[in-house]
């Protein structure tokens, strides 16, 4: 059996003049990651990432705390949909969080329906392909009883795991406004197939480190 640890960036600039760069606390909350990966003595063969800055600067960070000393292979596949360009121009920009959030609820139903394409991440269909594509490229060149990481974003961790639970558009969207920053979620490849065992594990951010727990 194979084990694909799927990791969500740190807290990104969210509001900021550049959204994909580490905030202070996302540096933190990679770090506390990486600790937790040291303690669960994870048997790693492999690491992606989408070639996204908080992808790859949470991968950095983590790695060196979990003493991990592999390459990453970056991979756009593993990049996040671009939410900016769902929500049509002229909305409330990002940081009137609450209103931004409803637009782009909205706007994620109509992609998912078909409506329209996100910017460079195409239709819904293209995108979701491309993650579960990149996912059985991983799985392919991981040999038994090993495990990789991959270093990606809430709405491609959500589309995976929607799947692999067959739930409707508004699953997609639970899953994906409710997953914390730098969580973990699971999956393991064996004969009867893939299987989802945890979604969003983030008992890292518990006791001393509650105060970095964010989800946005």
């Amino acid at each position: 059996m194979t084990a694909v640890y799927l990791i969500r960036h740190g807290q990104a600039s969210f509001g900021g003049a550049d959204y994909d760069v580490l905030s202070p606390v996302g540096k933190q909350q990679a770090v506390v990651l990486g600790a937790e990966l040291r303690r669960r003595e994870v048997d790693v063969h492999a690491v992606y990432s989408g070639t996204l800055r908080r992808q790859l600067s949470t991968a950095t960070d983590c790695l060196a705390e979990a003493g991990i000393d592999l390459p990453v292979t970056e991979d756009a596949r593993w990049n996040e949909y671009d939410h900016l360009g769902l929500v049509p121009s002229g909305q409330p920009p990002p940081e009137e969080s609450r209103n931004f959030q409803r637009l782009l609820d909205a706007a994620i139903e109509e992609w998912i329906a078909g409506g329209h394409a996100a910017g460079a991440s195409g239709t819904w269909l293209e995108f979701s392909g491309g993650v579960d594509a990149a996912l059985r490229d991983v799985l392919a060149g991981l040999p038994r009883g090993k495990a990789a990481l991959v270093f990606t974003s809430a709405g491609v961790i959500s589309a995976i795991c929607a799947a692999l639970l067959s739930a409707p558009p508004a699953g997609f969207l639970a899953l994906n406004r409710t997953m914390p920053n730098a969580s973990i979620t699971k999956l393991v490849s064996g004969r009867s197939g893939m299987s989802l065992v945890s979604v969003s594990e983030h008992g890292h951010f518990e006791g001393p480190h509650r105060g970095l727990l964010t989800y946005r």
